[in-house]
């Protein structure tokens, strides 16, 4: 789930098997990595799998979640 009008930096919630994880959209590199902040990973005793799992089908569709935020963005 993207929230295109919630706070910097761009970011989506990703949610599997009961985990949700906050992944950040670095528009610059290009890349998506794990939110810098204390509650990325919900619950905090997540399966290392889960978290991998979500973290691979992000960056598998990493192209498509690149082009919806800029979407999103320029119909402002």
């Amino acid at each position: 789930m993207a929230y295109v009008k919630d706070h910097v930096p761009p970011h989506v919630h990703a949610f599997y098997a009961g985990v949700q994880v906050i992944l950040e959209l670095d528009y610059e590199q290009r890349i998506i990595r794990l939110a810098d902040r204390k509650d990325r990973i919900m619950p905090r005793n997540a399966k290392k799998s889960d978290v991998k799992r979500i973290r691979r089908v992000a960056d598998a569709y990493s192209d498509t979640l690149f082009e919806l935020w800029e979407k999103a963005r320029d119909e402002e």
